[in-house]
């Protein structure tokens, strides 16, 4: 995982594949920082009812040497917070204002868990793949969607299939020259993970594109592409921000593609803005 994150970024990508112990201590941590930074290691393990060789040993999960550290780091990432979003008043616009202030504030850092190998050859594989499949459910659907139309427009042809066996199916036909990204927020969408391992089991490499570091899809990935969770919590994962940060980073992965491949791309963009034009009204 990328060094650069935050750290309350880096323990919320985390959190799902941490032991109990280390879990209370994430807890504890993510549900107010600005007051854990002021704790010792001692007033953080009573907090949140460990042993303090607990909080160490989760310090050092979460990427630290030990609590000064991510002490250190915390105090950081509470002075570069975004400043308080604007008094946007009160009824439907101005809560549809502050929504757009929220997701916008998280954008930042939204890279901060991205390895850039782990990108490259993500890209390099899509651009080199025989079949394309495009997988998700659930609310990660449209962001797969958008992929598969994105990377279709600009001369890399992708399947997206919506019903859940189908997607098995055809993932189960995949080869060692083809590629299947599956698109999950939460990382354990269980038909998501079904159609993952039934790629990888005909030899197709497998892109992860999730929120959750420490996740089921991410051990069954060839390439793991993780955008850092919006909130501090599953919830704010599943019903914020997490899928606008999704859905900008495919777009920008469909233009990486594009300019990646071999002198077709400029020509399918002049081919779709002609398709669009015809299908524009007087």
């Amino acid at each position: 995982m990328s060094g650069n994150a935050p750290p309350t970024v880096r323990i919320q990508a985390l959190r799902n594949g941490l032991q109990p112990t280390e879990r209370r201590v994430a807890d504890v941590i993510l549900d107010a920082p600005e007051v854990v930074v002021e704790l010792t290691a001692q007033q953080l393990a009573d907090r949140a009812g460990v042993a303090r060789s607990s909080v160490v040993r989760a310090c050092q999960t979460f990427g630290f040497r030990g609590y000064p550290q991510l002490r250190v780091a915390l105090a950081a990432e509470l002075g570069a917070a975004a400043p308080a979003p604007s008094d946007h008043g009160d009824g439907a616009l101005g809560r549809v204002r502050r929504s757009i202030d929220r997701a916008a504030s998280s954008l930042p850092a939204s890279t901060s868990l991205l390895e850039a190998d782990e990108v490259e050859r993500a890209v390099t594989a899509v651009v080199g793949a025989g079949r394309l499949l495009v997988v998700a459910n659930g609310l990660s659907s449209p962001v797969a969607s958008d992929l598969a139309m994105r990377l279709t427009a600009v001369g890399r042809p992708a399947e997206v299939i919506a019903d859940v066996i189908a997607q098995q199916i055809s993932a189960r036909q995949l080869g060692s020259r083809d590629v299947c990204i599956v698109v999950s927020g939460s990382g354990a969408n269980e038909a998501s993970l079904r159609a993952a391992a039934a790629a990888a089991t005909g030899g197709a490499v497998v892109i992860a594109i999730t929120s959750f570091a420490a996740s089921p899809l991410v051990e069954r990935a060839t390439h793991a592409l993780v955008i850092a969770p919006a909130g501090t919590s599953f919830r704010d994962e599943l019903e914020h921000t997490s899928r606008a940060a999704h859905a900008l980073f495919v777009e920008a992965l469909a233009d990486e593609v594009a300019a990646r491949l071999p002198g077709g791309a400029s020509a399918v963009r002049a081919q779709v803005l002609e398709v669009l034009s015809d299908n524009l009204g007087a």
